[in-house]
């Protein structure tokens, strides 16, 4: 993570800074693990390692399931412990923890069997497989239940979430609930220590025979995720295997390590959570500073993290170190410490994301000393050792004192959490922070309010084209596995002055966790006069970056509506009875099921509208993926068109693009400068995708020729300033590519021309780093533009110190760009595997251009 910058809530903060100099020799020069501000575009070039991410990476996490933990599924509810034998792993000599004096993955299974020994209060469980192929593990701790008592738990914790006004006065509950706690460890692979504390942490727990830990286990559940990502904790990397950072993926959930983590925290619904990272000197604990997540109840949230913060800030100090005698700086709070830039906005982290399910005291912890990247390989072995354990011992101590607060605050976490859903389901107003509303947290100004305005519902309604149709019911489905409420309309009704059509969806917003409806559903709000720095994403919306229509109804009567709780979202795949069949295009199902009968070797032509047509005696594969993919193949009298082929792709992506080509079934081998350089078979390739990794002066002149070789008789597909400056340097197409504020990302408004590539696309893009293109040539078409007027939705996006690359200077600019042999993006249609609705873009240029 990036560390903060600091400002004038705290000189003393800026003063431990400037002493940080001293100590250079122990210290490592940038707090690293801190991940420094990306200047150009999101994750390039790829990751190496673990990261070089291979096909079957991404197929496992398209398509690793879920596991259904025991308390969560509907079935048979086992008491604790809930023991089990694992099997071993294979000793892994190159596992990079070894280095460090750290439990390599391989040992891990083995201790946790041998913790599962030691009485009758350790528990392990298989959360997942990462998108490596390991397992995931899921520790609880706590004083022995009876499958009777459990389940008395499980609906105990339901009340809570379902009937809080009656949860809040229930008596019982109070007495005898468990409060959950969650320790998410490990989620950057190369931030290793918290998995090691943790591992101390319950050894200690399960034999402890003080009164204070038989009376924490007594009420509490502790929950560990012991390794978030063994992928990336193996191979030293920050990202899994498949080249993610899944802490900015919570939103999305591509990966399957993410889809484990949410479904703990949906079904133990902690009250309190640390996730643990590294590292940042001296020891960094959240809460944050502004701009603060305005979906969730923030109130709450400050008074119990600050709380919380004040407890591990002591701890860590206590421990001793200094900075010396060790390296180690005092611990500091960015609330308290900084000004801004490391702010808690965007629910793509952990503890962010945790908030929206009842979690009221929730933390990144960033441990103080640098063991990874250029550490890990010029640091003598000792030193990185001393390090590691220094660290293991500051992320064992806000363990410990977290558990002390927990110990101390139960009451009042349970009653703040019971309060988080009351509201939720009232639809009660938010209580903007003050120093008067969250007594005891100083420095609270008017910097640090933001609330949300709810509407009373959102309507999905039933789609008109097969692209909204599609495209609605992925988000159904994707709003139910967040654990939003979500129902479906059995006739035709009016809400908020407006008819719907049978089969809409309605989000109703009175309930537990409209937080997280909102944070998913609204456009988001332009946050650009707030601060000057962010510190990552700053706009996201499902429905204008999803392809599906999104309706906010203000006003209305939602309990008379003729609706009906759903748990999926009703199959909208079908295939006309006779005739050719078209499939449109629209949405990336539709690429990926395109892309599955040319592997099969039907002969499909693609029309000028950039449709595909499918031939009759195809109707049978069309069928089955009619269901597999939830597509619509419709039936046409168009003739003609260009006969596709299987395209096959070399691409200079950062992982989250690799990922989402993957997704649309693309047959994809990275490539790089270096690649290209050792000498690249270029007959492996139908089409050239760049947008970071790849240079054109970097090339050596074997490289090049082999390159203009291959495009003379080929396509291009570029995004951002990387592609089309090799666009330029090749002379494929004419145009100069203008870089906006490299710090801006948002959801912005589009203009689309219809065209082969932008046809069918949604009227609203993400950008990162945005780009616009000018001086074009005679036989360039404009596929895209940017909006005119109120460019930015939602988002962060100043103009440079200068006056330069603002949303006014985009404005009315061409966004997408097409020639014969090219077509360029200044947008980012496929980060980090998010904007469903954009991929087919990117899918028809790849398409057009081969």
């Amino acid at each position: 993570m990036r560390p903060p910058r600091p400002g004038p809530r705290s000189t003393l903060f800026s003063a431990a800074v400037v002493a940080v100099t001293a100590g250079a020799l122990l210290i490592a020069p940038y707090p690293a693990g801190a991940d420094p501000r990306p200047t150009v575009r999101e994750g390039s070039p790829l990751p190496k390692g673990a990261s070089d991410a291979p096909a079957s990476a991404a197929r496992r996490a398209l398509t690793a399931p879920e596991t259904d933990l025991a308390d969560d599924a509907g079935r048979a509810v086992r008491g604790y412990p809930r023991e089990q034998v694992l099997a071993p792993d294979p000793v892994n000599p190159a596992d990079k923890s070894i280095k460090l004096g750290l439990t390599p993955y391989h040992a891990i299974a083995p201790k946790l069997n041998a913790l599962q020994g030691l009485g009758d209060r350790v528990s392990v469980e298989i959360a997942g497989r990462s998108a490596g192929g390991h397992r995931l593990y899921l520790v609880t701790v706590t004083a022995p239940e009876t499958a009777r008592q459990a389940r008395a738990q499980a609906r105990m914790r339901e009340r809570i979430e379902n009937v809080p006004r009656l949860a809040a006065k229930d008596r019982t509950l109070k007495r005898t609930y468990k409060t959950p706690v969650f320790f998410n460890n490990n989620i950057h692979g190369n931030e290793w220590e918290g998995t090691d504390a943790a591992l101390r942490l319950v050894e200690r727990l399960a034999t402890a025979k003080d009164t204070r830990t038989k009376d924490l286990l007594a009420h509490s559940r502790l929950y560990f995720n012991i390794t978030a990502n063994p992928d990336g904790r193996i191979a030293g990397t920050r990202t899994n295997a498949s080249g993610f950072d899944m802490n900015r993926d919570f939103v999305t959930a591509s990966q399957p390590e993410v889809r484990a983590m949410r479904r703990i925290q949906i079904g133990k619904q902690p009250a309190v959570m640390l996730d643990l990272h590294g590292y940042v000197n001296g020891t960094l604990i959240e809460p944050t500073t502004p701009p603060h997540g305005e979906n969730y109840e923030y109130d709450l949230f400050l008074k119990n993290s600050y709380a919380n913060a004040l407890r591990m800030e002591a701890a860590v100090n206590g421990l001793g170190y200094t900075h010396d005698k060790d390296g180690v700086d005092p611990a500091q709070i960015p609330f308290r410490d900084s000004e801004e830039g490391w702010d808690d906005w965007p629910p793509v982290f952990t503890p962010q994301y945790a908030a929206f399910h009842g979690t009221v005291a929730a933390h990144t912890v960033e441990i103080p000393l640098q063991v990874n990247n250029a550490a890990y390989e010029s640091l003598p072995v000792a030193e990185l050792r001393r390090r590691s354990a220094i660290n293991v011992d500051v992320a064992g101590a806000a363990m410990e004192a977290t558990l002390g607060f927990v110990r101390a605050k139960r009451s009042s976490l349970l009653a703040d959490q019971i309060e988080v859903f009351r509201r939720g389901a009232a639809g009660a107003a938010q209580v903007p922070v003050s120093e008067e509303t969250v007594p005891g947290v100083p420095g609270i100004g008017p910097e640090d309010v933001y609330t949300a305005e709810f509407p009373r519902a959102y309507v999905v309604p039933a789609g008109r084209t097969q692209r909204s149709a599609t495209a609605a019911a992925r988000l159904v489905d994707h709003l139910i596995a967040n654990d939003v409420r979500v129902t479906r309309a059995t006739a035709g009704f009016r809400l908020g002055g407006r008819a719907y059509a049978k089969g809409s969806y309605v989000v109703d917003m009175r309930q537990a966790k409209r937080g997280m409806a909102n944070a998913l559903l609204a456009d988001g709000r332009d946050i650009s006069d707030k601060v000057s720095v962010m510190y990552d994403i700053s706009g996201w919306s499902l429905g204008r970056l999803w392809g599906a229509t999104v309706v906010a109804a203000r006003s209305g009567r939602v309990s008379a509506l003729p609706v009906r709780p759903v748990r999926s979202a009703a199959p909208v795949g079908r295939v006309a009875p006779r005739g050719t069949l078209r499939l449109r295009l629209d949405s990336p199902q539709e690429i990926a099921a395109l892309n599955s009968l040319l592997r099969d070797g039907v002969r499909v032509r693609q029309a000028a509208d950039g449709s595909a047509l499918v031939p009759a005696s195809a109707r049978r594969k069309a069928a089955a993926l009619a269901r597999s993919h939830d597509v619509v193949f419709a039936s046409t009298r168009a003739s003609g068109g260009t006969v596709l082929r299987p395209v096959r792709v070399a691409a200079a992506v950062s992982a989250g693009e690799l990922f989402a080509l993957r997704e649309m079934g693309f047959d994809v081998v990275p490539v790089s400068t270096a690649v290209l350089n050792a000498g690249f078979d270029w007959s492996r390739a139908d089409v050239l995708f760049v947008s970071s990794g790849l240079s054109y002066d970097g090339l050596n002149a074997s490289a090049r020729t082999a390159l203009t070789g291959f495009l003379a008789g080929h396509g291009l597909v570029g995004g951002g300033a990387a592609g089309a400056a090799l666009s330029n340097a090749t002379g494929l197409l004419k145009a100069t590519a203008v870089e906006g504020n490299g710090d801006a990302n948002g959801v912005v408004r589009m203009v689309n021309a219809g065209g082969p590539v932008t046809g069918g696309a949604p009227d609203h893009a993400f950008v990162y780093a945005p780009v616009w293109f000018t001086g074009l040539g005679p036989d360039v078409t404009v596929e895209q533009s940017y909006g005119t007027g109120d460019l930015l939705v939602s988002g962060h996006w100043r103009p440079t110190d200068d006056g330069s690359g603002g949303p006014t200077a985009a404005a009315g600019q061409a966004s997408v760009v097409r020639g014969p042999h090219a077509v360029l993006f200044g947008t980012e249609p496929l980060f980090r595997a998010h904007p469903k609705g954009e991929f087919p873009q990117v899918g028809r240029a790849l398409l057009t251009v081969s």
